[in-house]
């Protein structure tokens, strides 16, 4: 079995060297990574994780707490979270907290348990005892798609998410600009930052189009299919329903477009729709979905960089990243079929 010595000769390194590479301990220049690297999958060398961790207090583990990975965006986060982590040697333990404050302290538990070295967390509606039990136990965090308030005592816990508020007024003014006039919205769970700044362009597009806030127009769908069913089920219902929908995530959307289709309703021939959120399947509908994408992969794979510059600074002062999104522009919203351009929103 190849030895750490083994490897250092084979890539022409000390025995230091190959440790701070495979420990993440000190910055090595890239090309000699790399021949550390190559000599490592040459030789077949197995590192001992449980030795490893002994010695530096760190497992080469982090920890994803995600509420549903049956969502698609979500499993576009998780990919972009396992590729960035795996190039730098390390794994993924990924727990499902179901956006159930509870549930999530108990993930965040057993990550710790675990001993990871660091929490990716996509925070609920509630997360005062996510909060409470990582300032408690000072494990490095990074909060991702939904922003929390910091406290005077908050731990330094870095966020990253998607800019929301300016692809949502982007949606309702491309609505208004095709003509109509009473817009709903099919909002979020309440008190997820992603739904706040949602509603947030919602009537910011409706005050840039000159069109009055209807409080009858706005409907909460819970994030979820069901409810978001339950949410335009209700908006269709007003004595004067909407001409245009739109949907505030992609499990709402199924739930409005099932809504739409039980009432025998055609889409746009009846009532327009644009959502937030694309999914993989949008482009196959009839008619194509007009939706805003958020780059997912990119979500995860900067929550990994910012923990890892966590683990190597854990005293700098928090950030807060945010992304852009692109306008994805299809038939639902009752355009003619355009060109398959992607633009990015403000």
């Amino acid at each position: 079995m190849a030895t750490m010595a083994d490897v250092a000769r084979a890539a022409a390194v000390s025995v230091a060297t190959v440790s701070h590479v495979l420990n993440g301990t000190r910055p090595v220049r890239p090309g000699t990574r790399r021949a550390v690297l190559d000599a490592v999958e040459r030789l077949g060398y197995a590192p001992n994780g449980l030795a490893r961790s002994l010695v530096t207090s760190r497992t080469r583990s982090i920890g994803l707490a995600v509420p549903t990975t049956g969502n698609p965006y979500f499993t576009e986060i998780l990919q972009g979270v396992e590729t960035v982590a795996l190039e730098h040697g390390y794994s993924l333990l990924v727990a499902d907290p179901h956006d159930d404050p509870r549930r999530e302290v108990g993930a965040a538990r057993l990550l710790h348990e675990r001993r990871v070295d660091g929490v990716i967390a996509v925070p609920s509606a509630d997360p005062g005892g996510l909060v409470a039990h990582l300032r408690r136990h000072a494990v490095p965090a990074v909060f991702l798609d939904r922003l929390v308030a910091a406290g005077d005592d908050a731990p330094r816990i870095d966020q990253v998410c998607a800019e929301s508020a300016g692809p949502t007024a982007l949606l309702v003014g491309h609505l208004a600009g095709l003509g109509h006039r009473r817009i709903g919205l099919v909002a979020g769970r309440a008190g997820l930052s992603t739904t706040r700044e949602r509603v947030d362009g919602y009537l910011r597009g409706l005050a840039e189009a000159g069109l009055p806030y209807d409080a009858g127009l706005l409907a909460h769908g819970d994030s979820e299919a069901a409810g978001g069913e339950r949410a335009t089920a209700a908006l269709l219902a007003l004595a004067e329903p909407p001409t245009a929908l739109v949907t505030a995530n992609d499990a709402m959307t199924l739930g409005a477009l099932r809504a739409l289709r039980d009432r025998g309703l055609s889409v746009p021939a009846d009532i327009a729709l644009c959502c937030f959120d694309d999914f993989p399947w949008a482009d196959l509908l009839t008619p194509r979905l007009t939706a805003v994408a958020q780059p997912g992969r990119d979500l995860g794979a900067t929550a990994v960089r910012l923990l890892l510059e966590r683990l190597a600074a854990p005293d700098r002062p928090a950030r807060t990243v945010r992304l852009p999104c692109s306008f994805v522009h299809r038939t639902s919203c009752g355009c003619p079929e355009p060109p398959s351009v992607k633009g990015r929103t403000p």
